[in-house]
């Protein structure tokens, strides 16, 4: 069951996304980042980890799980570092992420002939 669930919020998380690029006229740039914003603000407010516990990889696969991460880890750090644990919370807990993105972005470009 959690295979369906997972299902049905990611596709909910991207039919979002998509209803805000057809409907609402907005950039994939303003689609991405009202994402991200969205998925800050259901960490801030405590309902993202709820929804992670019932639908696992519906909901960190998709972007809002990165503003679930930045939020996640500022608050984690600012706990135990005050105020210069959010800014170190934040690269703390998506550098992996980040860091693998450019590294295998620089692979493939070297593999493959990109355009540009």
């Amino acid at each position: 069951m959690i295979f369906f669930w997972a299902f049905v919020v990611g596709g909910l998380i991207c039919v979002v996304g998509q209803v805000m690029m057809d409907v609402f006229k907005l950039t994939p740039a303003h689609t991405l980042s009202t994402l991200v914003v969205l998925g800050a603000i259901g960490d801030g407010i405590g309902v993202y980890e709820p929804m992670i516990d019932f639908a696992g990889a519906g909901v960190t696969v998709p972007i809002t799980s990165f503003g679930n991460s930045l939020v996640h880890g500022a608050m984690a750090e600012a706990e135990q570092n005050g105020l210069i644990g959010i800014i170190t919370g934040i690269f703390e807990v998506t550098s992996a992420g980040i860091s693998s993105a450019i590294i295998f972005s620089f692979i493939a470009a070297l593999i493959f002939k990109p355009k540009g």
